[in-house]
């Protein structure tokens, strides 16, 4: 494991830290690999997880976001690499475990998705967000993928094709982030969460991120159906008198 991300077990939490401030926290292909491995391994152990960045930012991209390959690359190869990303996406979204993210900073790009993509995500009043892909004739669909169930269509329309960067309150009425605090009160605001989840038994915690993911694809009588079920099985097992 590198020492560009920082995992630190605490109790029943894993704590996720990305680790390269000098370059804003930009992401990898290998580091994204190592995300997915992470979440997937911490997803099955942990109560809850939470992500932030170090130093001023959270993430401000992909690292060499902008820069475009020499030559024409294979379809098939494209695919592959791209799949890095999709498969990272697609952990935040598989961890039975709910994730909070902790933004301070930029929050740009993979850095917006990765927001978006928590559970949770509180964020400090300085934080700013921004998908800049079509500044940089990208066609952005990767970074919208992992947005199409957080955020209303407008929004996210606006958000991809301004490429406009967003306060923290603004990001809050679009759906990005949960909650918007003081950058002094962010840590406290974190930690009552997190206590807060911690009293919680974990089958809950783990049903109500299961019914959330699951229901917005389904019709209202198959969402209620699922409520229904899931209700019972969780409210009545054992693991839930503790």
């Amino acid at each position: 494991m590198s020492n560009e991300i920082l995992t630190e077990r605490d109790g029943e939490v894993t704590h996720i830290t990305l680790n390269r401030p000098s370059d804003g926290n930009g992401v990898t292909n290998e580091m994204a690999v190592e995300l997915t491995q992470i979440f997937a391994e911490a997803g099955e152990i942990s109560h809850f997880i939470t992500l932030r960045g170090s130093g001023e930012d959270f993430c401000t991209g992909r690292a060499g976001m902008g820069r475009r390959p020499e030559g024409r690359p294979e379809a098939l190869d494209l695919r592959r690499q791209n799949d890095v990303i999709f498969n990272c996406y697609g952990a935040f979204r598989n961890s039975p475990a709910p994730i909070v993210g902790v933004v301070q900073g930029s929050a740009f790009g993979f850095g917006c998705a990765l927001a978006a993509l928590c559970d949770i995500t509180i964020a400090a009043d300085t934080a700013k967000f921004q998908l800049p892909e079509m500044g940089h004739n990208i066609m952005p669909t990767m970074a919208m993928s992992s947005l199409v169930d957080r955020m209303p269509r407008k929004a996210l329309m606006y958000l991809t094709y301004s490429t406009a960067i967003l306060s923290a309150e603004r990001a809050l009425m679009f759906g990005v982030v949960s909650d918007v605090v003081s950058e002094d009160n962010l840590d406290a605001t974190v930690e009552a969460l997190s206590t807060a989840l911690l009293r919680a038994p974990r089958p809950a915690n783990r049903a109500v991120k299961e019914y959330a993911r699951t229901a917005l694809g389904m019709d209202i009588s198959g969402a209620v159906d699922f409520a229904r079920n899931l209700h019972a099985t969780v409210n009545t097992s054992s693991a839930m008198r503790g």
